[in-house]
């Protein structure tokens, strides 16, 4: 492991975090008061200054960006999502929006739960979960019986950060970093394969860097759209309009209501938002491909028809189930296409409460699926993605034509294109991989949470895993995630992490070869081959000019 490499990635994201940092301070002016803006934002943004500088300036080499490999790019893409999550947590602990440090008459035993509480708001944040702790119990800025919406009686500020961590996350913060500082990083090929895991990763432009730009600035471009929408329907204010557009496109689902888009019963802001819950379901290139008229090659994309299907089907299903169980027309249409959008995406907001016991079990089952499989590869969306559903459905059917027909020889295509074995084997790998991370996950997440229903642990770790945020189950979308204790809620935060690196980027960390040092004697044969070039190339070109 070359650790100067990863001392170069992490020590330049931790400096690129404080201009967000800086933003949201001068915002909390603006719209709280300067002592919160010092608290909440100053400290965190000098701190990852002063961390960052320290990374680059005394663990890092002269040649440290020529020096980076595929070990080290999965590796910092793993490492800078916990470290982005750190940095990100303080402004809400040191911000009061739990019991922090600065919270007057506050026991020891409360900071540190307050502590475990922003980390976890921030992780869901920064991976785009959407689930949340903030209650009458757990935030000092709500009095029970008094403050009726919880998450709306937050500061400003920290509402504004809460946003732009699932806005950053969306995209991918290595996406960002490509994007800024790909001349001083480099490697951005590996980079982005190690978040992106599997066949999901297509150039628009020549450049991995332009490919970047053009990707962030369609994604800025709906974000912007999606707000204009919002705030001409006249449901929502200026700042809500802002943080819905904020956590829409990266399919996050942080809300400014403690009853999310259910707030507004709105129609249109409905329509609105399911619209743009969908576009970011789609495959981001799909969406390039629209903007640059190529209309045939975006419409004919196999996965892209896939998730049309998929969730026509699944909303005329729930549609059925709830006409059967006394729900209007109406009714039914609005909740049912709504929440199976908001379920297939990932995105996680809710606009009725599906567990109030109108819902049937038929209902609940195909958002448990919805949740599991998410959408498309490519897109913003958890779970495990529509293409590699579908390219390990065609796998098992290749191997059951076999078996009828040992000598048949069959190439599972995607687009009529053949997709390699290797890439093959890497969608299978996830499959079983996040098949085993459940089943062992909710073992252990059952002895963190020893009075909780089978139901409720198995949906947490789904959601976790799936990146989705409310359940089903008792943390459905009346109920946040505080009867939790400490330990399920770090443990369900390292799952939400898997989930968002799609597993193997995280599970690589936990390999030992990855953490293995570089043996001199291999640096000393580098030199000596380098060297032994170097003599070949001078006596090649002497022989040259002798030839002249």
């Amino acid at each position: 492991m070359r650790f100067d490499v990863l001392n170069l990635i992490l020590g330049w994201t931790l400096i690129a975090l404080t201009l967000p940092l800086v933003l949201c301070g001068l915002l909390t002016v603006w719209l709280d008061d300067w002592q919160l803006a010092v608290y909440s934002f100053a400290i965190p943004a000098g701190l990852s200054t002063l961390l960052g500088t320290l990374m680059l300036s005394l663990g890092t080499r002269t040649d440290t960006t020529e020096r980076l490999r595929d070990r080290e790019a999965f590796a910092a893409v793993a490492l800078v999502w916990p470290i982005a999550v750190l940095i990100g947590a303080l402004p809400f602990w040191l911000g009061g929006m739990f019991v922090g440090p600065f919270t007057p008459d506050a026991l020891m035993v409360d900071i540190l739960r307050g502590a475990v509480n922003s980390w976890f708001e921030s992780m869901s944040g920064f991976t785009t979960t959407g689930a949340t702790i903030i209650s009458h119990s757990m935030s000092p800025n709500c009095t029970p019986g008094v403050t009726p919406d919880c998450i709306y009686a937050q500061p400003r500020g920290l509402l504004i950060w809460r946003s732009l961590t699932q806005w950053f996350g969306g995209m991918g913060i290595i996406m960002l970093g490509m994007m800024i500082l790909s001349r001083v990083i480099g490697g951005g090929m590996a980079l982005a394969r190690a978040e992106l895991t599997g066949p999901s990763l297509s150039r628009l432009r020549p450049k991995l860097k332009q490919t970047a730009f053009a990707l962030w600035g369609l994604y800025l471009f709906l974000t912007l759209l999606e707000f204009s929408l919002l705030y001409f329907t006249g449901a929502m204010d200026l700042f809500d309009s802002v943080n819905h557009a904020l956590t829409t496109m990266p399919s996050g689902g942080f809300s400014t209501r403690d009853s999310s888009i259910g707030f507004y019963d709105s129609f249109l802001v409905e329509s609105i938002i399911i619209l743009f819950m969908f576009l970011a379901g789609v495959n981001f290139t799909l969406l390039w491909f629209i903007r640059e008229g190529e209309y045939k090659r975006a419409f004919g994309d196999e996965e892209f028809r896939n998730y049309l299907a998929y969730v026509l089907v699944a909303a005329s299903a729930i549609f059925i189930a709830l006409i059967a169980s006394g729900y209007s027309i109406t009714r039914a249409f609005r909740d049912g296409l709504f929440q199976v959008v908001s379920f297939a995406t990932s995105t996680g907001y809710t606009s009725s409460d599906y567990m109030d016991g109108s819902w049937p079990l038929v209902g609940h089952l195909i958002l448990f699926i919805l949740m599991v499989v998410g959408a498309s590869a490519g897109s913003t969306s958890g779970g495990l993605k529509l293409l590699r559903i579908n390219l390990a459905f065609k796998v098992a059917m290749r191997e059951l034509v076999r078996i009828a027909q040992p000598r048949k020889v069959e190439q599972i295509r995607m687009n009529g294109e053949v997709i390699e074995q290797n890439q093959i084997g890497l969608i299978v790998g996830m499959l079983f991989v996040w098949v085993g991370l459940f089943f062992i996950s909710s073992l252990v997440l059952a002895i963190f949470m020893p009075n909780d229903s089978f139901e409720s642990v198995t949906m947490v770790v789904a959601s976790s895993l799936g990146n989705t945020g409310p359940t089903l189950g008792d943390y459905g979308p009346s109920e946040t995630w505080e009867s939790m204790n400490s330990g399920a809620l770090i443990f369900t935060s390292v799952l939400m992490w898997f989930g968002r690196l799609e597993l193997l980027t995280a599970v690589i960390l936990l390999h030992p070869r990855t953490w293995r040092r570089e043996k001199r004697i291999h640096s000393d044969r580098s030199a000596i081959a380098l060297f032994r070039r170097l003599i070949e190339e001078k006596e090649e070109r002497n022989s040259k000019d002798d030839s002249k």
